[in-house]
């Protein structure tokens, strides 16, 4: 039951949460994307559009997002901000929420700003020292602050936003000079109608977007904005996911130990029963009853646990979600009986079987001991079983890899542990095999432990696989705690730099780069760096059409920051081709990224032609490079020969670790240089970093289900031949052995059993571990290799004291007592 109850709470929890994020996201999906349908572009949108959406009836709003530096009026202070233009019809759908002042009431509104006045979040107010009625600076024009925004409808599920926005009237963008031809703008047009004008409209933008090859647009659906925004917590929920397959493995086998020991324990007195004649259906359906209502006890304490841990771990989620717990919809009940019909499937699949087989006892195991031995179940009936279990598992994966690399390493270890086990039984069959058992010496002990596990192979088999999955599981929560989880920390470097300035125009260069050295810069990344988008491969035209992969589809859809070295670039290493042919005096190749080239299937040799400011370049493909993204240097997927630079509209991007007052850095720089934008990463990553930490104190609470039934399995798996144990103690005493010989014995026979469930055990976890972080999690991941002898130590000791605890009623008593105990 205890196994059970853990079970169902850990599968209803993340079923729970899941079902509750996933609902708040499709319930808001309209608002999500701003409409029914937006087209999205990199460009400012054929008017033909509009005037499409408004014969069919729409109504529609246009907006345009950029970031750009934001100033106080005395120019002083600076903060990097995500500028919004909105039009007379926004927003589309659901109202903004404003405040007249930091403290005052909340108001809704629809419309814009009015013109010459600006909507900023609180922290631009913070960041600049400004209030409600104070003038800000965006480019060349000066706005007045109305109102404090609180809420916007589009900003994108309610996720985190890296810069506060400030949003102003369509009418005022010209005044500010912040659009050039070069600015990353993102131009959307959003409609709203009837449901059949909506989807029709749908269709004819995606025509007329594959009719003109149009490039860097797309249309986007309330049906696409769910799953996008939801890989926000996709590696949150993967963390999940797969304590919750620990916990319910470990359960099946604790269940599975603890109805063999629960059918061993009653197989006398149902043996009794049937020879007073008690019928065989009676017998069956007294235990099968028994059995069944404890599973749906437990089922029902499991779901109650369960909505209790999803409140919990929503509560700890709250960075990565701006809404309230109480705004999420209410819990349903899908995940509950997914949850619990799992739970009934591992009750049957791993502890029913045991309990059949009491019904089928011989009534004359009363007098013959050998015919009341508890044998195994027949193997289409546990075969069934786990493949339901299996199947169940899989689903609650939500994701194949994880699913298979759980429920595949699981058993695969467990067949690996047993024939390990095995092997080993046999060779210390054959050691024992001719030789004495005097207790004499330490090798007549070790002979004699020895002689004992080989006398019952299969028990001390299942003994010690059923010990080392328990290890396994909690030496994997060990290593997710520690390994996978600080790797997920180490994702981000703790020196990497935290400044990146885009938009250095070409003379500025100089005077920039010294302004970094006054500062106290000593070194930084520096590149030109332009744009253009991929139009050919190998001479033949390729749109984002051709490719079924949505990541191809997306990259080929938009412009590539390209650049040039003569060295290779920071955390790069090159995997194929010639380094030079790209940075060499007479380079005329290109290097590109090793996954970019997986992606979209470049290999050596191949021909892109990029289009740049109208003007197509071509070139080979003549080195491959892999980049370390995590480094966070300045990276880029394709490298230009220099020569390919000559003539095109360049700009120069930098990145550096800002040394001392880095936000007083940040203000001359802008105030010497106005167009520049200046990303503040180090703010950035600093709030990564605290999502991150909130994902593993969620990830840490649900492990103490994992925990528990991880214990389980050691308890039920050192409990599971104590019988036997006390027995065959029993037995020697009445044959003259005493208390310390036997304490003696079996606390080596328990070492023998216990350093090798540690050290399959700490195999296990280490190559489940690896198989996690290099496929599922995309981790780099060492081996700790202090994990197999600590392990084993650890596994030694363990069952030392529990083989300790389990003897000393046996070692206490007299050996008669012991037996007729026992009969």
């Amino acid at each position: 039951m205890f196994s059970l109850v853990l079970a169902v709470a850990a599968l209803s929890a993340v079923g729970f949460v899941a079902q509750r994020l996933h609902g708040a996201l499709v319930r808001d999906a309209a608002q999500l994307i701003g409409g029914d349908v937006v087209i999205v572009s990199d460009h400012p949108l054929d008017p033909l559009y509009l005037r499409q959406a408004e014969a069919r009836g729409l109504r529609h709003m246009q907006t345009a997002v950029f970031p750009s530096m934001a100033l106080d009026v005395t120019g002083d202070r600076t903060r990097l901000v995500s500028v919004k233009a909105v039009g007379s019809h926004y927003p589309l759908i659901a109202q903004v929420v404003l405040r007249q002042g930091l403290q005052a009431p909340e108001m809704s509104r629809a419309g814009p700003p009015t013109a010459g006045t600006v909507w900023v979040n609180a922290g631009v107010l913070g960041a600049l020292g400004l209030k409600v009625g104070d003038l800000l600076q965006l480019g060349n024009a000066r706005l007045r602050i109305s109102d404090v925004l609180v809420r916007e409808p589009d900003t994108g599920a309610g996720f985190i936003n890296f810069a506060p926005r400030v949003m102003m009237n369509q009418l005022d963008l010209p005044s500010t000079g912040l659009i050039q031809p070069a600015s990353r703008v993102t131009y959307r047009l959003a409609v709203s109608g009837s449901a059949q004008a909506a989807s029709a409209f749908g269709g004819w933008a995606e025509s007329r977007i594959r009719l003109t090859k149009a490039r860097g647009m797309r249309v986007e659906t309330v049906a696409d904005s769910g799953p996008a925004q939801e890989q926000t917590l996709k590696r949150a929920s993967d963390f999940l996911h797969l304590v919750a397959l620990i916990t319910a493995l470990m359960a099946a086998v604790a269940v599975a130990q603890s109805a063999r020991d629960f059918a061993r324990r009653r197989l006398q007195s149902c043996a009794v029963l049937k020879a007073l004649g008690m019928r065989q259906g009676v017998l069956l359906r007294r235990h099968a009853g028994e059995f069944l209502w404890l599973g749906g006890f437990a089922v029902v304490m499991g779901v109650l646990l369960g909505l209790l841990a999803q409140t919990a771990m929503i509560g700890l989620l709250h960075g990565l979600i701006a809404v309230q717990v109480r705004e999420l919809p209410a819990p349903g009940w899908t995940p509950a009986l997914f949850a619990a019909g799992t739970g009934m499937v591992l009750l049957l699949a791993f502890g029913l079987p045991s309990i059949l087989q009491l019904a089928r006892v011989a009534p004359m195991a009363v007098l013959r001991r050998d015919l009341g031995r508890l044998q195994s179940a027949p193997a289409i009936t546990v075969l069934a079983g786990v493949a339901a279990f299996g199947v169940l598992l899989w689903l609650q994966a939500g994701d194949l890899r994880l699913g298979l690399i759980a429920a595949g390493g699981f058993i695969g270890l467990t067949t690996g542990f047993a024939v390990v086990a095995w092997l080993m039984l046999r060779g210390l069959k054959r050691w024992v095999r001719g030789r004495g058992t005097s207790a004499q010496t330490t090798g007549g002990l070790l002979h004699m432990a020895a002689r004992q596990l080989s006398t019952r192979p299969w028990g001390a088999v299942i003994q010690i696989t059923a010990l080392s999955l328990g290890l396994l599981a909690l030496m994997l929560l060990v290593l997710m705690r520690t390994s996978l989880i600080d790797a997920w920390r180490a994702s981000i470097p703790p020196n990497a730099p935290d400044r990146f300035v885009i938009n250095i125009q070409p003379e500025q260069a100089p005077s920039f780069r010294a302004a970094l050295r006054r500062d106290g810069v000593a070194q930084e990344d520096w590149y030109p760096m332009l744009r253009g988008r991929l139009v050919a491969i190998n001479g033949r035209p390729v749109f984002g059409r051709d490719y079924g992969n949505t990541r191809a589809r997306e990259l080929v859809d938009r412009e590539f920051n390209l650049s040039s070295s003569t060295i290779l670039p920071k955390a790069n290493t090159l995997v194929a081709g010639n380094w030079l042919d790209t940075a060499g005096p007479h380079a005329k190749g290109l290097s590109v990224e090793q996954g970019i080239a997986t992606t979209l299937g470049f290999k050596l040799g191949d021909s892109l032609t990029f289009d740049i400011a109208g003007q197509r370049v071509t070139a080979p493909i003549t080195s491959v490079r892999h980049v370390d993204w995590s480094s966070m240097h300045a990276n880029f997927f394709v490298l230009l020969p220099q020569s390919m630079l000559k003539d095109q509209p360049v700009t120069y991007l930098a990145a550096y670790r800002a040394p001392g007052d880095a936000q007083r850095m940040d203000d001359q720089l802008v105030r010497q240089f106005p167009n520049l934008t200046v990303v503040d990463v180090g703010s950035l990553l600093a709030h990564l970093r605290h999502l991150i930490e909130q994902v593993i104190t969620a990830v840490q609470f649900l492990f103490l289900f994992a925990l528990a039934a991880g214990l389980a399995v050691l308890a039920a798996s050192l409990a599971l031949s104590r019988q036997d144990r006390v027995r065959e103690m029993a037995v020697w005493r009445a044959l003259g052995a005493s208390s310390q010989l036997l304490r003696r014995m079996a606390l080596v026979e328990m070492v023998w059993v216990g350093a090798l469930a540690g050290l399959l055990g700490a195999a296990g976890a280490a190559g489940i571990s690896a198989a996690l972080a290099h496929w599922v999690f995309r981790f780099p991941w060492q081996p700790p290799w202090l994990l197999w002898p600590a392990a084993m130590l650890a596994a030694a000791l363990l069952a030392m004291l529990a083989g300790w605890w389990s003897l000393r009623d046996v070692l206490r008593r007299a050996p008669g007592q012991s037996l007729r105990a026992l009969s």
